[in-house]
């Protein structure tokens, strides 16, 4: 009994190694693909992160250099930095002003259209009639329209009403352009929010207007965040526009007054692509910021 019960456990314990081994084989070979598949993924991200980075680089490096180096060089001398074209790129090409007129165009049209997007969406979100269904079609239609292909008729109408080359004007314009979209998001998130929450506030007391004030906007900070997103983005780097409505210099936004003032400084790369980073430095803080909003927003946004 116990020389056949000890061969038997000598071939089980054989048996037994033999499986291990193969288990471990499968497992080292499973780790070998884990690590060549995370490494080609290191490896790509490193390539769109070169990519992404490389003109910011080589924006950099030419602000560096003077305006007789006229090198194709990667590395700037360093002996001879320029600084002085930053400072030139502020004080002779008013780029600062032209931020502040960003931010003023910027801030001001993305409130006007998160506010006339949103009081537009909630009744053509919740009363779906025919009529409501031909707005809708309607305010979809305009954004296919390029903005430019009216812009004869648009600047003669804002000469006409003393509106170009005025603040109020380019938010006008700006808004109108950018608020299709925003009703367009808005009223596909409003249709996913349950309508017993509206006869819920109505059963309460509320009326319309108190029932979208006080329930329904809350819950639209997801939308809200894509809508900033995308006309924050949108007005801040607008260029066909803005040059033509924003003609005096003191008024030009950014993106206008960087292409005129690297027009103007074409035997100076340095100083406009000073001029160039200046104009991105307040995109990219903003950015660093609020990145967390921003992702969270462009999630609902493509959810919904």
């Amino acid at each position: 009994m116990s020389e056949k019960t000890q061969a038997k456990a000598t071939s089980n314990a054989k048996v037994s190694r033999a499986h291990e081994t193969r288990e471990q084989r499968e497992q080292r070979k499973e780790h070998k693909e884990y690590q060549r598949g995370r490494w080609a993924i290191y490896l790509f991200l490193g390539i769109v992160i070169i990519c992404q980075l490389l003109p910011f680089y080589l924006a950099i490096t030419t602000s560096l250099k003077p305006a007789d180096d006229m090198t194709s060089a990667l590395i700037p001398r360093t002996a001879d930095l320029a600084w002085s074209n930053w400072s030139a790129a502020i004080t002779e090409g008013g780029i600062l002003k032209s931020v502040i007129n960003s931010i003023i165009v910027t801030v001001c049209t993305t409130l006007l259209v998160c506010v006339l997007g949103a009081a537009a969406a909630y009744p053509l979100a919740r009363r779906q009639t025919r009529f409501n269904g031909l707005v809708s079609a309607f305010i979809l239609s305009m954004m296919m329209i390029p903005p430019l292909s009216i812009l004869v008729p648009l600047y003669t109408f804002l000469v006409n009403i003393n509106a170009a080359n005025t603040y109020w004007g380019i938010i006008l314009v700006l808004t109108a352009t950018n608020l299709p979209l925003a009703v367009f998001l808005y009223t596909a998130f409003i249709k996913a929010i349950p309508p017993a929450i509206d006869e819920a506030g109505t059963i309460d007391g509320a009326n319309k207007l108190q029932v979208f004030g006080k329930l329904i906007l809350p819950m639209l900070k997801p939308v809200t965040a894509t809508v900033v997103i995308m006309t924050g983005s949108t007005v801040w780097n607008d260029y066909a526009l803005s040059s033509y409505i924003l003609t005096d210099p003191a008024k030009q936004t950014i993106a206008p007054r960087v292409a005129s003032f690297f027009s103007a400084n074409t035997n100076n790369l340095g100083i406009a692509a000073a001029a160039a980073l200046i104009a991105a430095v307040p995109m990219v803080v903003a950015y660093m910021f609020l990145q967390k909003y921003f992702i969270a927003g462009m999630v609902a946004g493509s959810v919904k």
